[in-house]
């Protein structure tokens, strides 16, 4: 396949901005925007003046004329799998947001062509690369705490997230789908995969069309267990968003992201503390800096891979497992009882 130089960022609206300066800096890499689209006219426009490239609203039209190396999909979670598997017949290097589509067996559908068309695809699923959670990685990775057996992973917020996102209010399958999805994957990236899950979910706030409260019991496959957490209804002052809350017990240690990313590593009697904050950028804006500059990390991790031929972490193969998670947290809730993950 021809190098990773031309990208297209396919939708230009709320979070795509963050997308869209993430890869304006990877410039200095040898990337370009060559083509940005969205069906809104305005803001298609508006994200060529701002961030370079021709301007699209039909994404067949872009894939036709922008000879893209690579294209970044950032459109609502229901477009996915038509844009994906048109980018994939195109021999287009694909990045899709995270959820990765709204069913598994979409998800499915399209990892089975990205594998069958030998085209790399990603998801881009940006928790694991914040900077405090990348250090709580490390810890874990380096042996420090010994081996892991236990965690919390909470996110818990009373922002407005309807503001920017009013779609949210009519999604039928909500915090799992939205924000479950991040916080399950960093339970796989810390302790493995997951052997069985109990989740109970509860509608808090007047007015969503699904869940807005999820409370998860996970077992791994190495014997771990962790306890998940996410919601939009906490009521907490000062508000941590959009900060993962994150304990990690080992047979030796502890490791801790607590709140203003101070991580606390406990080795044998001692602990040590730091603060681990995103690199200040002029798009960087508190309170969604460490999501922002996640943004960028996995926009850098997911090229290096792609240029080196090599599959990244948050390939469309390894985000399958979070997704069926999902779903069994779905089944879980609704039947009430525990459930394995199935990727059928």
């Amino acid at each position: 396949m021809p190098e990773v130089k031309r990208v297209g960022v396919l939708g230009c609206g709320f979070f795509a901005q963050n997308h869209l300066n993430a890869w304006r800096d990877l410039a200095s890499r040898d990337v370009e925007i060559v083509a940005v689209c969205d069906t809104d006219r305005g803001k298609a426009d508006s994200a060529a003046e701002q961030f370079g490239g021709t301007a699209y609203t039909d994404a067949a039209e872009m894939f036709a004329k922008a000879r893209l190396d690579l294209v970044d999909i950032v459109t609502q979670v229901a477009s996915h799998r038509p844009l994906v598997e048109m980018a994939l017949r195109g021999g287009v290097r694909t990045i899709v947001q995270k959820p990765f589509a709204p069913s598994l067996a979409d998800c499915v559908a399209m990892t089975d062509l990205a594998r069958e068309k030998s085209v790399p695809l990603a998801v881009h699923e940006n928790f694991r690369f914040q900077p405090a959670l990348l250090e709580a990685k490390a810890v874990v990775d380096g042996g420090e705490i010994g081996s892991p057996n236990w965690a919390r992973i909470s996110f818990r917020t009373g922002y407005d997230i309807y503001a920017g996102q009013p779609y949210l209010l009519t999604e039928k399958k909500f915090v799992i789908a939205d924000l479950g999805a991040h916080v399950l994957d960093l339970a796989r990236f810390y302790l493995g995969e997951v052997e069985q899950i109990t989740a109970e979910t509860q509608q808090r706030r007047r007015g969503l069309s699904g869940e807005d409260t999820a409370t998860m019991l996970l077992r791994h496959k190495s014997g771990a267990v962790s306890v998940v957490e996410c919601t939009y209804e906490a009521r907490r002052l000062p508000d941590p968003f959009p900060q993962t809350i994150i304990e990690i017990e080992g047979t030796t240690g502890s490791v801790v992201v607590g709140d203003n990313y101070r991580v606390h590593v406990t080795a044998g009697k001692e602990t040590r503390t730091s603060q681990v904050e995103a690199v200040p950028r002029d798009w960087i804006q508190r309170p969604w800096h460490t999501i922002q500059t996640s943004v960028l990390n996995t926009c850098e991790h997911i090229l290096e891979a792609f240029r080196e031929g090599r599959s990244p972490g948050v390939a469309g193969d390894d985000n399958l497992k979070t997704m069926a998670l999902c779903q069994a947290a779905y089944d879980s809730a609704a039947s009430r009882n525990t459930v394995a993950p199935q990727i059928s």
